[in-house]
């Protein structure tokens, strides 16, 4: 009587102890699943932000030909694609991402920001439009700005760059793309103005310095304004100043600043060099 019931005991057990491994193996594969899973997410975002931009489109193509329906590697493939400013290929790969299911508002931002890249304006205006106005983000702001300057509509872009100047901490940007708005429109001070905003919030934007020394130029302001610049930034401000004031006829005056350019250069200033010499031949001539 006891020897069925050992035996009975012995094949409770044994089932008890398969059970557990298999449990246990379970478990592992699980384990080694989540493992995986964060470490493409964390290689995702080293191709997005680190890699090499031709090199990322490469990974996201391989990931997405093997899981066409994982929006997130869709993603990852559409700003990849932006990044190495393939800008066809980028507004096929985000048109692609708005036709998922789990598209959002955001992806929809993205995808118009690829047609102006494309310069498909009218476009990204569409879809911008089809964005409720309840998605307030500074990025959807600045394209609004950017296609409302594009139609000559001031007022509207106006309104749009100054929203999106307080919907950002590093507004430098965007006043830099508000005073180049200015600036075409032929509002020279209100140009200036943004300009030297820009540079107070990033004293590192050589654009915005550019910009403000054309913006005083066409005031006939020869003289450069004090900000930040190192010795080969000061050369090329007075070049394009030099420049700014022939443009307006003031020649001797230009002359003068593209002699100073040659001088502070550090190196040899060839577009400089050659300018004045252009000048002084025609002069002689």
């Amino acid at each position: 009587m006891r020897r069925p019931i050992f035996i009975s005991l012995c094949m409770t057990g044994a089932i008890a102890l398969a059970g557990c491994g298999e449990s246990k193996d379970a478990d592992v594969d699980r384990a080694f699943q989540s493992v995986n899973v964060v470490d493409e997410s964390n290689l995702n975002d080293v191709m997005l932000n680190v890699a090499d931009a031709n090199e990322a489109v490469s990974y996201f193509q391989r990931a997405t030909g093997e899981k066409p329906d994982r929006i997130d590697l869709r993603r990852g493939l559409a700003k990849s694609l932006v990044r190495a400013k393939r800008s066809t290929e980028a507004v096929s790969a985000w048109k692609s991402v708005v036709a998922h299911e789990d598209v959002t508002n955001e992806d929809r931002v993205e995808y118009a920001d690829a047609l102006i890249r494309n310069n498909e304006w009218k476009r990204a205006d569409e879809v911008l439009d089809s964005i409720p106005p309840t998605h307030e983000t500074f990025k959807r702001y600045r394209l609004e700005a950017m296609i409302a300057d594009s139609n000559q509509d001031w007022k509207k872009a106006d309104s749009f760059y100054e929203t999106a100047v307080g919907l950002t901490t590093r507004p430098a940007g965007v006043m830099n793309n508000w005073g180049y708005s200015k600036l075409t429109r032929g509002d020279y001070s209100g140009a200036e103005r943004l300009f030297s905003d820009a540079i107070r919030q990033d004293n590192a934007l050589f654009t915005a310095k550019n910009n403000l020394v054309l913006a005083r130029g066409a005031q006939k302001k020869y003289v450069l304004p004090v900000i930040p610049t190192s010795q080969e930034e000061r050369a090329q401000l007075m070049y394009t100043l030099g420049l700014s004031a022939i443009k307006q006829g003031d020649t001797e005056i230009g002359k003068g600043l593209l002699r100073d350019a040659i001088e502070t250069h550090p190196q040899h200033f060839e577009a400089a060099a050659r300018s004045l010499n252009a000048l002084e031949g025609n002069v002689s001539n």
